[in-house]
Protein backbone atom coordinates (compact mmCIF):
# COMPACT_ATOMS: atom_id res chain seq x y z
CA UNK A 1 0.00 0.00 0.00
CA UNK A 2 1.30 3.44 -1.00
CA UNK A 3 0.01 6.69 0.51
CA UNK A 4 0.76 10.29 -0.42
CA UNK A 5 0.67 12.43 2.73
CA UNK A 6 0.01 15.67 0.87
CA UNK A 7 -2.96 17.68 -0.35
CA UNK A 8 -0.89 19.07 -3.25
CA UNK A 9 -2.64 18.59 -6.57
CA UNK A 10 0.63 18.83 -8.51
CA UNK A 11 2.25 16.06 -6.45
CA UNK A 12 -0.83 13.88 -6.85
CA UNK A 13 -0.79 14.51 -10.60
CA UNK A 14 2.90 13.59 -10.88
CA UNK A 15 2.36 10.24 -9.15
CA UNK A 16 -0.76 9.55 -11.20
CA UNK A 17 1.07 10.40 -14.42
CA UNK A 18 3.85 8.02 -13.36
CA UNK A 19 1.27 5.24 -13.16
CA UNK A 20 1.51 4.55 -9.44
CA UNK A 21 -1.38 3.11 -7.47
CA UNK A 22 -1.75 5.15 -4.27
CA UNK A 23 -4.20 6.87 -1.95
CA UNK A 24 -4.03 10.37 -0.49
CA UNK A 25 -4.26 11.21 3.19
CA UNK A 26 -3.33 14.60 4.61
CA UNK A 27 -1.18 14.58 7.73
CA UNK A 28 -2.74 17.34 9.82
CA UNK A 29 0.73 18.72 10.61
CA UNK A 30 0.57 22.43 11.47
CA UNK A 31 3.00 23.58 8.80
CA UNK A 32 2.85 27.25 9.73
CA UNK A 33 3.75 26.50 13.34
CA UNK A 34 6.67 24.28 12.30
CA UNK A 35 7.98 26.88 9.85
CA UNK A 36 7.79 29.62 12.46
CA UNK A 37 9.67 27.50 14.97
CA UNK A 38 12.37 26.43 12.52
CA UNK A 39 12.76 29.95 11.12
CA UNK A 40 13.25 31.26 14.65
CA UNK A 41 16.08 28.74 14.99
CA UNK A 42 17.59 30.06 11.72
CA UNK A 43 17.10 26.69 10.02
CA UNK A 44 18.13 26.53 6.36
CA UNK A 45 15.32 26.44 3.77
CA UNK A 46 16.34 22.92 2.72
CA UNK A 47 16.16 21.71 6.32
CA UNK A 48 12.70 23.23 6.76
CA UNK A 49 11.43 21.39 3.67
CA UNK A 50 12.97 18.11 4.83
CA UNK A 51 11.60 18.43 8.37
CA UNK A 52 8.07 19.10 7.11
CA UNK A 53 8.23 16.26 4.60
CA UNK A 54 9.38 13.89 7.34
CA UNK A 55 6.74 15.03 9.83
CA UNK A 56 3.98 14.47 7.25
CA UNK A 57 5.24 11.04 6.23
CA UNK A 58 5.78 9.80 9.79
CA UNK A 59 2.45 11.13 11.07
CA UNK A 60 0.43 9.33 8.38
CA UNK A 61 2.59 6.19 8.57
CA UNK A 62 1.76 5.75 12.27
CA UNK A 63 -1.91 5.47 11.24
CA UNK A 64 -1.10 2.89 8.54
CA UNK A 65 1.93 0.94 9.85
CA UNK A 66 2.22 -1.41 6.85
CA UNK A 67 2.02 1.29 4.19
CA UNK A 68 4.81 3.14 2.45
CA UNK A 69 4.00 6.82 3.03
CA UNK A 70 5.37 9.66 0.92
CA UNK A 71 5.75 13.08 2.52
CA UNK A 72 6.96 16.09 0.57
CA UNK A 73 7.46 19.80 1.01
CA UNK A 74 9.02 22.76 -0.79
CA UNK A 75 10.53 26.03 0.37
CA UNK A 76 11.45 29.12 -1.60
CA UNK A 77 14.19 31.55 -0.59
CA UNK A 78 15.27 34.80 -2.23
CA UNK A 79 17.86 37.26 -0.92
CA UNK A 80 17.78 35.68 2.54
CA UNK A 81 13.99 35.83 2.80
CA UNK A 82 11.78 32.75 3.05
CA UNK A 83 8.56 32.90 1.03
CA UNK A 84 5.38 30.94 1.65
CA UNK A 85 2.12 30.27 -0.16
CA UNK A 86 0.39 33.64 -0.53
CA UNK A 87 -2.97 33.64 1.30
CA UNK A 88 -4.66 36.03 -1.15
CA UNK A 89 -4.33 37.29 -4.72
CA UNK A 90 -3.08 40.64 -3.37
CA UNK A 91 -0.38 38.83 -1.39
CA UNK A 92 0.54 36.84 -4.50
CA UNK A 93 1.01 40.09 -6.42
CA UNK A 94 3.32 41.51 -3.72
CA UNK A 95 5.28 38.27 -3.64
CA UNK A 96 5.77 38.26 -7.40
CA UNK A 97 6.86 41.90 -7.29
CA UNK A 98 9.50 40.95 -4.72
CA UNK A 99 10.73 38.02 -6.86
CA UNK A 100 10.65 39.91 -10.18
CA UNK A 101 14.07 40.32 -11.79
CA UNK A 102 15.65 38.12 -9.09
CA UNK A 103 16.99 34.59 -8.91
CA UNK A 104 15.41 32.48 -6.19
CA UNK A 105 16.18 29.05 -4.84
CA UNK A 106 13.51 26.38 -4.60
CA UNK A 107 14.11 23.40 -2.32
CA UNK A 108 11.99 20.26 -2.58
CA UNK A 109 12.26 17.35 -0.17
CA UNK A 110 10.64 13.93 -0.22
CA UNK A 111 10.61 11.40 2.61
CA UNK A 112 9.27 7.85 2.66
CA UNK A 113 8.27 6.40 6.03
CA UNK A 114 6.75 3.15 7.25
CA UNK A 115 5.45 2.44 10.74
CA UNK A 116 6.47 5.90 11.97
CA UNK A 117 10.10 5.45 10.88
CA UNK A 118 11.85 7.31 8.08
CA UNK A 119 13.20 4.85 5.52
CA UNK A 120 14.56 7.20 2.89
CA UNK A 121 14.76 10.85 1.89
CA UNK A 122 15.98 13.04 -0.93
CA UNK A 123 16.56 16.79 -1.16
CA UNK A 124 16.88 18.62 -4.47
CA UNK A 125 17.02 22.29 -5.37
CA UNK A 126 16.61 24.49 -8.40
CA UNK A 127 17.47 28.08 -9.29
CA UNK A 128 14.82 30.13 -11.07
CA UNK A 129 15.32 33.61 -12.51
CA UNK A 130 12.22 35.74 -13.02
CA UNK A 131 11.95 38.36 -15.71
CA UNK A 132 11.13 41.93 -14.71
CA UNK A 133 7.34 41.99 -14.34
CA UNK A 134 5.63 45.24 -15.39
CA UNK A 135 2.28 45.98 -13.76
CA UNK A 136 0.29 45.29 -16.93
CA UNK A 137 1.95 41.89 -17.30
CA UNK A 138 1.28 41.05 -13.64
CA UNK A 139 -2.38 41.98 -14.07
CA UNK A 140 -2.67 39.72 -17.11
CA UNK A 141 -0.83 36.86 -15.42
CA UNK A 142 -2.90 36.94 -12.23
CA UNK A 143 -6.14 37.20 -14.21
CA UNK A 144 -5.18 34.16 -16.28
CA UNK A 145 -3.70 32.05 -13.46
CA UNK A 146 -6.49 32.84 -10.98
CA UNK A 147 -6.72 31.53 -7.42
CA UNK A 148 -4.33 28.68 -8.24
CA UNK A 149 -1.46 31.06 -7.45
CA UNK A 150 -2.39 30.83 -3.76
CA UNK A 151 -1.68 27.08 -3.73
CA UNK A 152 1.97 27.42 -4.72
CA UNK A 153 4.92 28.53 -2.60
CA UNK A 154 6.07 30.80 -5.42
CA UNK A 155 2.65 31.96 -6.65
CA UNK A 156 3.27 30.18 -9.94
CA UNK A 157 2.89 26.82 -11.66
CA UNK A 158 5.78 26.34 -14.05
CA UNK A 159 3.79 23.71 -15.93
CA UNK A 160 1.18 26.34 -16.85
CA UNK A 161 1.10 30.08 -17.55
CA UNK A 162 3.71 30.55 -14.80
CA UNK A 163 6.34 29.64 -17.41
CA UNK A 164 5.93 33.18 -18.79
CA UNK A 165 7.44 34.60 -15.58
CA UNK A 166 10.92 33.18 -16.11
CA UNK A 167 14.00 33.98 -18.16
CA UNK A 168 16.05 31.04 -16.86
CA UNK A 169 15.48 27.83 -14.94
CA UNK A 170 18.28 25.59 -13.65
CA UNK A 171 17.27 22.31 -12.07
CA UNK A 172 15.07 19.28 -12.34
CA UNK A 173 11.56 19.95 -13.65
CA UNK A 174 9.82 17.61 -11.19
CA UNK A 175 11.71 19.17 -8.29
CA UNK A 176 10.35 22.56 -9.32
CA UNK A 177 6.82 21.11 -9.36
CA UNK A 178 7.36 20.06 -5.74
CA UNK A 179 8.60 16.47 -5.77
CA UNK A 180 12.00 14.94 -6.67
CA UNK A 181 10.16 12.28 -8.67
CA UNK A 182 12.94 10.31 -10.35
CA UNK A 183 14.87 9.46 -7.16
CA UNK A 184 11.54 8.57 -5.51
CA UNK A 185 10.57 6.21 -8.34
CA UNK A 186 13.99 4.52 -8.10
CA UNK A 187 13.57 4.01 -4.36
CA UNK A 188 10.06 2.63 -4.73
CA UNK A 189 11.13 0.30 -7.55
CA UNK A 190 13.81 -1.09 -5.24
CA UNK A 191 11.01 -2.00 -2.82
CA UNK A 192 8.80 -3.64 -5.41
CA UNK A 193 6.53 -0.65 -6.02
CA UNK A 194 6.21 0.47 -9.63
CA UNK A 195 4.32 0.03 -12.87
CA UNK A 196 4.05 -3.73 -12.52
CA UNK A 197 2.39 -3.41 -9.09
CA UNK A 198 0.02 -0.69 -10.31
CA UNK A 199 -1.39 -2.81 -13.14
Amino acid sequence: MLILASASLSRRQMLQNAGLDFTVETSGVDEDEVKLSLSAEKAAPRDIAETLAELKAKRVSTRHPEAMVIGADSTLACNGRLFDKPPTMAAARKQLQALAGQTHELHSSVVVARGGVRLWHCNEHALLTMRPLPDAFLDAYLARAGEAVTTSVGAYQLEGVGAHLFSRVEGDYFTILGLPLLPLLSFLAGHGIGLETAA
